[in-house]
């Protein structure tokens, strides 16, 4: 496992064994009943008449295997408390996968949720995001999409084709890759239905994570472009320092009380967002968001139409801060600073990241003259993205709070 610090292992293995054997129950339940009268009429076969059906190649992943699962990771992991922003790995078999996907359905929540890689044999668990995550996911796709669309709209393309470009979020996606079946969801993307055959093409993927390792941040821009085909997939990484321990949650007699306290701690962190930009945010002594270390935004392009299961791609460009206590690295490709120690950098960064043009976000059958699919689109204004990035900071220090502040009254205490 990536993650282990989230696991409470005692209380999530109970839970763990609880919802197993409701699975178990619920296949039970499902089977069509046994004529009754013949099982009655002979009570010396009753035990192999019950036990017959079990024992088939059907039933015994349905009953046996959750046996085996009780003390497994996963169920782990999905039981145990996540921190935001979460993406967990662990080594998981695809009957495992599938047993604990269908628990999750069944109880309906958002999240966690639950991601497979045939290639690698492991499940992903994933957490539900931050304000900060979710703001730059927001502030990627819809801000090239506009700009995609008003390109278009100066340069005369009919109104038809500038509706085809779409913008999405969170879409799974199920590809047969490697040994079986690999599944994930892309944060965000720009898509073209295209009037030949009405399919939802995809031509731009975004990722973004926030305090999450390069490695997996990599992998999953990767898939986007070598599995799903992608043109060009665009991955942000921002890395929050340490915070530090966390208070125990503070009770307030009613929810008026706790709204007010949160209301003034709120008002507080503005005004300490003013001196810290980039945090950290600090109250009472309390890092509620820790120092913005770096931001890395890339551009990611294959080549290769072919390539195989596994492949990890380079970033043509990467826009990158520096990391606390790091000598600055060698420039191996286009690198520029972004955010550096909590502070922005006084260097330019080209608003299409020195690459991004119409011809990614619009097939090419579409945009048949060249210099129009090499137009680029300016849609990274780097005082603007730092502007959402200081709100988002601030939405997320509130809500660590705002999970910190409860009423009796909404506890029953």
């Amino acid at each position: 496992m990536s993650v282990i610090d989230d696991l409470d292992n005692t209380e999530s293995a109970a839970r763990g064994r609880l919802a197993l054997r409701q699975v178990a129950e619920l296949y039970i339940s499902r089977q069509p009943a046994k004529n009754t009268r013949q099982i009655s009429s002979q009570p010396a076969m009753r035990k192999r008449a019950v036990r017959k059906p079990v024992l088939t190649t059907k039933t015994r992943v349905a009953l046996f295997q959750p046996l085996s699962m009780e003390q497994s990771d996963l169920m782990s992991v999905v039981r145990g408390p996540l921190s935001p922003d979460a993406k967990i790995e662990v080594p998981a078999s695809w009957d495992e996968y599938e047993l604990a996907q269908e628990l999750l359905d069944a109880e309906g929540n958002k999240y966690p949720r639950l991601w497979y890689d045939s290639t690698r044999q492991i499940a992903i668990v994933v957490a539900a995001p931050t304000p900060l995550h979710g703001t730059m996911v927001g502030e990627l796709v819809g801000s090239l999409a506009n700009s995609c669309n008003e390109i278009l709209r100066r340069g005369g393309i009919s109104e038809d084709i500038r509706r085809r470009v779409t913008q999405t979020t969170d879409v799974t996606k199920h590809r047969r890759v490697g040994r079986g079946l690999t599944i994930r969801e892309w944060d965000g993307a720009l898509r073209y239905l295209d009037k030949d055959d009405e399919e939802m093409k995809l031509m731009v993927a975004f990722e973004v994570g926030v305090s999450q390792s390069y490695r997996s941040l990599q992998e999953a821009i990767t898939w986007s472009v070598c599995s799903l085909h992608c043109c060009l997939g665009i991955a942000m990484c921002l890395n929050e320092g340490p915070r530090g321990a966390m208070p125990d949650v503070q009770y307030y007699e009613n929810e008026g009380e706790a709204t007010a306290a949160i209301q003034q701690a709120t008002e507080e962190l503005r005004l300490e967002l003013r001196q810290n930009p980039f945090g950290p945010l600090v109250r009472n002594g309390v890092t509620w968001f820790g120092a913005l270390e770096k931001v890395v935004i890339e551009t990611f392009r294959c080549e290769d139409a072919n390539c195989p299961p596994g492949t990890m791609l380079a970033p043509t460009r990467s826009f990158v801060s520096y990391e606390l206590g790091t000598e600055v690295p060698q420039l191996t490709y286009n690198m520029q600073v972004v955010i550096m120690d909590g502070q922005s950098s006084a260097e330019d960064i080209p608003p299409n990241l020195g690459e991004v043009g119409l011809g990614d976000c619009v097939p090419s059958h579409v945009l048949s003259d060249h210099e129009i699919r090499a137009t680029p689109i300016d849609f990274f204004q780097k005082s603007w993205v730092e502007a959402k990035i200081r709100s988002a900071i601030l939405e997320t220090a509130v809500e660590r709070i705002e999970n910190k502040c409860l009423s009796l009254e909404s506890t029953g205490r």
